[in-house]
């Protein structure tokens, strides 16, 4: 026996050795090849022996033996056809064996174990006795791992998917383990509850009920003992939480209001007759308890919310105990599980039919306002302007997002309760506070800003409700804020506030001046918060406000020069968008002097600025300045008369040779080059037809730079002029057409070269936008790029990028091949091209013709690239266009892509396929091509490639927890 002993302990002294390397201070080197050989092991066949000899081995560490256990789930999962069908009796018995070893923990390993049984069973079809087996063997001798296995097993079931067993005997198991079985288990919680005192409050018992609710109704549960126990086990900490999801998963299943309504006359009772429990917790400090009351009140409501706005009497204390969670939640730990009920509520009340329940909720409501207005506020401190978080910025990141989140609330209460009520309380707010503190406030000190800012906030955040017609508190409110004192997040708050209502401003004209004045003057405040906020708040004042600022261009000018060069790039693009926008408004006549006077001297600041760009920050700057003309481009769009000069296109003419020139002397800087293309790429979108007579130079200065950087961003301004002047556009000539057409062969010549010259791998970007180009030219110009000579070359070129592993451009390439393959049929659709009626266009003969030939003499390179692609390298994301690709060969030549996806499969390793799963496979395809079912071949395709990839491919599980530091076990 001695030596038996010793010869496990060498068959599985590597496997402690790589656990310890993964676990300790190792090198990189060693914990690679000690993963690698984990990876390895977990996949062969000794893997079976070895997990079991670690897991009762009594001197293996317990790290090893949770990696045996994961690993053993691993194996049940994924290779149970490595073992002789026999053989599965007597792996059932050894689990179960080991459960009773593992009784007292530790957990993780029982939960492993038990997950590993629900795995078999689901694939041990001969096994019928599933809970009886399982009960007899571990009732008396493992404790609670009969609890653990029940509550597992409607889990595992449930996620089938991923054990390799057919649509058919996965719902044939499933309801021989639950469906048959849902009476016994109902059965046995309930004489569990009765078994032992403690047994009432055990937690893993009411997680067993809540995973039994996939099958148990829950009218079967309420109406058992079982929900007096879930109701007692709110008064065990040990089993609160266990019993908050259980009520909570409940609530799921009465969300059927109608069919449900009997369920919840009992359930109501008992939920509001726990409303002191949020008393309790919140005076006990209790965050906890307190947030398991939240929700158990929130996912109330939002179950019954429909019956809230039937029956408003019967049901308002619920919506009372959730507005006195939020009111009591003084820590803001909690709030947030109430914030969807609010909404839920509001969708319904503001509906005509329910308008008693408004009328009903409305109080509720409108303390609802005042609640998160005050849980607005920031901490209160001791020194006036001292930081509220004490330098915590996570907690201060926290608090903001959470802000924003109530201001959601806010608005949801100003649909219910109108805008002027809601706006009304932060008004009322804010005059408290200048009533109050006004004449003690300096610069300096700001007594309780904290009561001011958080009004404000409350304003900006109501303010997509408010009507631009509002009449009432605005007006009142407007000039109040632009004389509050200057602390520096009352500042922000205000300067935000009065840019969310630009678009009433915009109608109350004599406004304008005023706070005008008081955002222009936050340019020149201490804080960069401030100086931020004003600068978006003038982009919201010239944009809406354009037509009222038309008539001042030249106070405009010297605002933006003397700003402009003090700000920071997002602020410099927010300005520059309010001064683009009036200049956008100018006479047509006008428009041409305008630009110059504005965007001249940025010009001469980007010439500057390349002269001395020796650096990384230099080249930045310029690029940051380049942005600055694009928006000019993109916002002064003016409309003018066929034949008529545009002036923006004449302005664009005189700066396309600087352009040219920078892109020339800066051809690897990929900032300055990707902010210019941009602005060529808007000077064709914004001016379309009036930038032909600019066409020639700008597509050369496109090729040049191209050719001369290998940047994809010219690929990307290529595709601009792909599709604004392809053929059939308006106002486009033939000869206009062809032109770019031929731009786009000498672009991919660019590009096929430079694929020649490097691997795909370091070209990913470049990849990526010529083929969402190529795919543009191919529906713009599909007669020409199927039977141009390019196009084998092309096909090739999207072969060799399908071995990259970046998502992005093989979503491209994938897109591409997509649309090359959607003209081989009779009719493509429209929509494709843009058009959203989704309208079909009859494909040529001839270009039908010319797909079906170049799939004829490369298609199986493709089917052999997607194919292996799903099956080791695509990330996830890339399956349904990679299986749609394949679908629609089966569709265009299923004989063909029948015979090419055979001997694609036979060329995979030996012994990685199940015995008889390649037969499945084509068998499966063959029957749905006879059916003229093709469009459900993606679904065998991508299920088998997952379930490969799953066994041979993909990491197990078990080696994340090992490549982390040593964890703790509780046992």
């Amino acid at each position: 026996m001695a030596s038996e002993g010793n010869g496990l302990e060498q068959a599985f002294a590597p496997v402690l050795a790589a656990v310890a390397t993964m676990q300790g201070n190792a090198s990189r080197t060693e914990k690679t090849h000690a993963h690698e050989f984990l990876e390895q092991f977990q996949k062969s066949l000794e893997a079976w022996t070895t997990t079991h000899a670690l897991l009762r081995s009594t001197d293996v560490p317990v790290e090893a033996k949770l990696f045996a256990a994961t690993t053993l789930k691993g194996k049940i999962t994924y290779d149970l056809d490595q073992l002789p069908t026999g053989s599965l009796l007597q792996l059932r018995d050894s689990i179960l064996h080991l459960l009773v070893v593992y009784a007292t923990g530790p957990r993780p390993i029982q939960t492993q174990l038990c997950v590993s049984l629900a795995h078999l069973a689901i694939q041990m079809t001969t096994w019928k006795d599933v809970l009886n087996t399982v009960g007899s063997t571990l009732g008396g001798n493992a404790g609670d791992c009969v609890l653990e296995f029940l509550k597992i097993l409607p889990e595992e079931v449930t996620e089938g998917r991923k054990i390799n067993l057919s649509e058919e005997d996965l719902a044939a198991r499933t309801k021989e383990l639950l469906d048959d079985n849902a009476d016994q288990v109902l059965r046995l919680l309930t004489q569990f509850t009765q078994s032992t005192p403690s047994a009432a409050t055990n937690p893993q018992l009411i997680d067993c009920i809540t995973s039994w609710m996939r099958e148990i109704p829950a009218s079967q549960i309420v109406s058992s003992p079982l929900i007096d126990v879930i109701f007692k086990a709110l008064d065990n900490e040990a089993s609160f939480e266990s019993a908050v999801d259980c009520l909570c998963t409940i609530y799921r299943d009465t969300t059927e209001v109608d069919d449900s309504l009997p369920l919840i006359q009992k359930l109501y009772p008992r939920i509001v007759a726990l409303r002191p429990k949020i008393r309790g917790a919140a005076e006990a400090e209790d965050i906890d308890t307190f947030k398991g009351m939240t929700r158990i009140f929130a996912e109330a409501g939002e179950a019954w919310v429909v019956l809230i706005a039937r029956l408003p009497s019967q049901f308002s204390r619920l919506v009372e105990a959730v507005l006195e969670c939020c009111a009591r939640d003084k820590d803001r730990d909690a709030i947030s599980l109430t914030f969807l009920f609010w909404y839920e509520l509001k969708q319904y009340v503001t509906l005509e039919r329910y308008v008693e329940a408004r009328t009903k909720l409305t109080p509720l409501f409108s303390q609802l306002v005042d609640i998160m207005i005050k849980h607005l506020e920031f901490p209160a401190v001791e020194e006036t302007n001292s930081d509220p978080f004490c330098g915590d910025r996570e907690q201060e990141e926290k608090f903001r997002q959470f802000r924003h989140s109530m201001g959601d609330v806010l608005k949801d209460c100003c649909a219910v309760i109108g805008v002027r009520e809601c706006l009304g309380k932060s008004y009322r707010l804010i005059q408290q506070w200048v009533s109050k503190y006004a004449s003690q406030a300096s610069n300096d000190r700001v007594p309780h800003w904290q009561e001011l800012e958080a009004p404000l906030f409350s304003m900006r955040a109501m303010g997509r409700m408010v009507d631009a017609e509002e009449s009432t508190i605005l007006s009142e409110a407007i000039p109040l804020i632009v004389q509050i004192p200057d602390q520096e997040k009352v500042r922000f708050q205000a300067v935000m506030a009065l840019g969310r209502y630009t678009e009433w401003t915009a109608q109350h004209p004599e406004t304008l001046e005023s706070q005008l004045n008081y955002v222009i003057s936050g340019f020149q405040h201490r804080s960069q918060e401030v100086v931020q906020a004003s600068a978006l708040a003038f982009k919201f004042l010239g944009t809406d406000c354009r037509k009222l600022l038309g008539g001042h261009i030249q106070q405009l000018h010297s605002f933006y020069e003397s700003v402009i060069d003090k700000l920071k790039p997002l602020s410099q693009e927010e300005v520059t968008e309010g001064v683009a926008a009036v200049v956008s408004v100018q006479p047509l006549d006008k428009i041409y002097e305008t630009m110059k006077l504005f965007c001249d001297p940025i010009m001469t600041r980007i010439m500057n600025l390349a002269n001395i760009a020796k650096d990384e920050p230099g080249r930045r700057a310029v690029a940051d300045h380049l942005q600055l003309i694009t928006i000019f481009v993109q916002a002064v769009s003016p409309y003018v008369s066929p034949g008529q000069d545009n002036p923006a296109v004449k302005y664009c003419g005189e700066i396309l040779p600087i352009m040219n020139t920078i892109v020339m002397n800066f051809t690897t800087s990929t900032p300055i080059l990707e902010r210019v293309c941009r602005c060529w790429r808007y000077m064709v979108i914004s001016y379309r037809t009036a930038m032909i007579p600019l066409l020639p130079s700008l597509a050369q200065s496109i090729a040049a730079g191209f050719q001369a950087s290998k940047e994809g961003c010219f690929l990307w301004a290529t595709d601009a002029v792909i599709r604004e002047f392809s053929e059939g556009a308006e106002h486009v000539d033939r000869a206009t057409s062809d032109a770019v057409y031929q731009f786009f062969e000498q672009q991919a010549v660019t590009f096929l070269r430079i694929l020649s010259d490097l691997p795909p791998e370091h070209l990913p970007d470049v990849i990526e936008d010529f083929f969402r180009l190529a795919s543009d030219a191919v529906r713009y110009y599909p007669k020409e790029c199927t039977t141009s000579s390019l196009a084998i070359p092309i096909f090739s070129a999207a072969l060799s990028a399908l071995s990259l592993q970046q998502i992005d451009p093989l979503i491209a390439t994938l897109h591409y091949y997509r649309d090359l393959l959607s003209f081989g049929f009779e009719n493509t659709s429209i929509s494709e091209l843009g058009d959203p009626e989704g309208e079909h266009y009859a494909n040529p003969a001839e270009v039908q013709t010319a797909v079906k030939q170049l799939l004829t003499s490369q298609g199986h390179l493709l089917v052999q690239r997607v194919l292996t692609g799903m099956m080791f390298s695509f990330p996830g994301d890339c399956f349904p266009d990679a299986s749609g690709v394949l679908m629609s060969l089966f569709e265009l030549i299923p004989q063909e892509a029948g015979t090419w996806l055979q001997s694609t499969i036979q060329m995979l390793p030996a012994g990685s396929m199940k015995p008889g799963e390649a037969e499945r496979l084509m068998k499966g395809i063959s029957d749905k091509v006879q059916s003229s079912e093709t469009r459900k071949i993606r679904v065998l395709l991508q299920d088998f490639t997952n379930s490969y990839r799953r066994r041979n491919v993909a990491p197990r599980e078990g080696l994340g927890r090992l490549e982390a530091a040593r964890f703790r076990f509780i046992g």
